[in-house]
């Protein structure tokens, strides 16, 4: 089974504009993901897809492999999608670029649910974290996840799930964590398919998954998402590295 992760590297964010190139002690942020991934030492290959030269050069100075995308595209899978389109591979990881803290036990995790799927009925894989303080559990920039007993997904929504109208039963929260493992069949449907109904209403591009009937196996994990969206982020990220360093 060969397994390669691809980090999707915007440069535009509208909450925080060049993020990615913004200095993580000593490095930018993308490259602090970069190097992050390699060593877990998981993948047969790491590479960065991105629409910014910047970036692609920042990328291939620190001796990393980078990919041009070639068209517009309006969320990750697109961009992973075609920079493996032509790349022989049975599962691609999708690392978020502004995630620089990779957690190999996550990802090893991700590629146990493929290793023993032997019917290869799951598409994906995903992870989801338990939040429990309601400002967490209110904002929509937390996407919501509920499954089945089987831990599969069957709904993503930015409101919180599920409503809680009985408080005898005590049904866990949980935040999806955007680290997607993919089979290349499954990211590359998505990527020749239109955009869903769901999906343009939540602007959650993981429901085009779910209304097109594939099955995306949700694994828990204790680790909270440390992503770099705004400046006060990129500071707890600089704090958290010289803790870790």
């Amino acid at each position: 089974m060969k397994v390669i992760a691809v980090i999707p590297a915007r440069y535009e964010a509208s909450r925080f504009p060049a993020k990615l190139l913004q200095d993580l002690c000593g490095k930018p942020v993308i490259v602090r993901t970069y190097e992050a991934t390699v060593e877990t030492g998981l993948f047969d290959q790491v590479l960065v897809a991105t629409d910014s030269e910047i970036i692609y050069k920042e990328i291939v100075a620190h001796g990393g492999e980078a990919v041009m995308s070639k068209k517009e595209h309006d969320c990750g899978s697109d961009r992973i999608a075609e920079a493996v389109e032509h790349i022989e591979a049975d599962i691609i990881i999708n690392v978020q670029g502004d995630e620089p803290f990779t957690n190999q036990v996550d990802l090893e995790k991700l590629l146990e649910v493929f290793k023993n799927d032997t019917k290869e009925s799951i598409a994906l894989a995903s992870l989801m974290h338990e939040i429990k303080q309601e400002q967490e559990i209110q904002n929509p920039n937390n996407v919501k996840v509920i499954t089945d007993l089987r831990g599969n997904a069957i709904y993503f929504s930015r409101s919180p799930l599920p409503y809680r109208r009985s408080q005898e039963v005590a049904v866990p929260i949980y935040k999806h964590i955007g680290i997607y493992a993919f089979r290349k069949e499954a990211l590359l449907d998505f990527y020749n398919s239109d955009a869903t109904p769901l999906e343009l209403k939540e602007k959650i591009e993981c429901l085009r998954y779910i209304e097109h009937g594939k099955k995306i196996s949700m694994i828990v994990t204790d680790q909270a998402s440390i992503g770099i969206d705004t400046p006060a982020d990129l500071d707890a990220a600089r704090e958290l590295w010289n803790k870790n360093n």
